[in-house]
């Protein structure tokens, strides 16, 4: 999460995590090429080394860390894993190792998180840069194999916009209490202009975040989901995570689980669970059900024809 903000409650955590997400953008553009051009460039790019470990790669003139661990096994997708907004790629480093076991898993810092490169002084990244990261890191670790993207809280929200463009390559997702996509939009119609206290600093967090004040300089506005067809979806959400916010907890709760639905429309095969006993950190909280959902899609997007 975005831990700068995330200081007040922990409910303005998962606001501060959830609000690094919701671009308007040319979704067709974010980092994508045409099926020819894209598997020539993987073929040209992809390092064909099943490394284990973390290491540095070049990316677009940018250093980015990287870590992967695990067998590749023919058929098998690449699981790409993507931390909240604020975290490095080591927070999600125990749900990777279990994974490994009977996966080839990869995790990778964003721009301004863990040690990767800062973004450029003074700009401000869109859905656009983010996308062409994640696209440039998929041609050196996956190469021409089919991926599952798994991210949680921002790294979900930036996974489930990347995968409508992308359906020749992303083959499954699991989102994992994603960022929802009308993010500014519901949380101004839930917490009102009026309100003070803590309900006021979680709805001015989100605002401060959605315009760019969080480590990856990353603009965020609302946005519409778009399908990715057909491919496997697990969404997990919270059982509980705003009983702390006077008065507002409750609309909360109601406005986080709307935006968990509105997910299902990126695919005719979603479904959405509720992760009893957990607050935001659902890999951490239940890492048995993270585990299990990641395990599920991986398995069928081995086996869809």
């Amino acid at each position: 999460m975005f831990r700068t903000l995330a200081k007040a409650t922990a409910a303005i955590a998962v606001v501060c995590t959830a609000a690094g997400a919701g671009l308007a953008l040319d979704e067709g553009r974010a980092g994508a090429a045409t099926p020819t051009a894209g598997a020539a460039t993987r073929t040209a790019a992809f390092t064909g080394s099943d490394f284990t470990g973390t290491r540095k790669i070049r990316v677009d003139g940018h250093s980015v860390n990287v870590s992967c661990a695990g067998r590749a096994h023919r058929g098998r997708p690449l699981v790409m894993l993507m931390a909240g907004g604020g975290e490095g790629l080591d927070n999600m480093a125990a749900l990777q190792k279990s994974l490994s076991r009977t996966n080839r898993v990869c995790s990778y810092d964003r721009l301004g998180e863990g040690a990767s490169d800062q973004p450029a002084a003074g700009t401000l990244q869109t859905m656009d840069d983010t996308g062409a990261l994640l696209t440039g890191v998929l041609d050196r670790l996956a190469g021409d194999r089919p991926v599952v993207l798994a991210g949680h809280s921002l790294g979900g929200y930036i996974a489930a916009r990347y995968a409508p463009g992308h359906t020749d390559r992303v083959k499954g997702l699991v989102l994992l209490d994603a960022t929802i996509p009308h993010l500014t939009r519901d949380m101004n119609r839930t917490v009102p202009a009026d309100a003070t206290g803590v309900p006021a600093q979680v709805r001015d967090g989100a605002i401060a975040v959605n315009e760019g004040q969080n480590p990856e300089q990353f603009v965020i506005a609302d946005g519409p989901v778009r399908s990715a067809g057909h491919i496997p979806v697990e969404i997990l959400k919270h059982e509980s995570q705003y009983a702390e916010v006077p008065e507002y907890g409750p609309a909360l709760e109601k406005m986080w689980a709307g935006g968990q639905r509105e997910w299902q429309r990126i695919s005719t095969r979603s479904s959405l669970t509720t992760a009893k006993g957990s607050g935001h950190y659902i890999h951490t909280d239940r890492p048995d059900l993270a585990l299990k959902a990641v395990q599920k899609v991986a398995h069928r997007a081995a086996h869809q024809h």
